[in-house]
């Protein structure tokens, strides 16, 4: 999938989401630095498929949402389509930067995930 590909899928994965003005970075990291990056804020020892780190209220008055970092070595482990998976994770990682949460939501953001799939052509 090329740059191009997921620039214009990230467009329209915000604009379903109803960010369409808001800004982010998409960075794609190995499994060491996905390792070190879960680790440190999750307190977690291994690599992950994505996080999201949120602007939140410090940037309340900007554009800018956060960042999505995304480990393309797992992500193609959890997935048979490595296209449709880097998509979900965009997507995954926008909802994460607009204030959802699946550990804590009792599964709205898994409602709101799967709805805006299938807008998305994620099925």
């Amino acid at each position: 999938m090329s740059v191009a590909a997921i620039r214009r899928f990230a467009s329209e994965a915000a604009a379903v989401a109803g960010v369409s003005d808001r800004e982010f970075t998409v960075l794609f990291v190995g499994a060491r630095k996905m390792t070190q990056l879960n680790s440190k804020y999750r307190r977690r020892k291994h690599a992950t498929d994505v996080l999201s780190f949120s602007a939140g209220d410090a940037h309340a008055l900007s554009n800018y949402l956060g960042d999505i970092v995304i480990c393309p070595e797992v992500a193609r482990r959890n997935s048979s389509s490595f296209a449709r998976e880097l998509r979900i994770l965009v997507l995954h990682g926008i909802l994460h930067l607009i204030g959802y949460d699946h550990e804590a939501d009792n599964g709205e953001m898994n409602r709101v995930e799967l709805r805006l799939r299938r807008r998305l052509g994620l099925r």
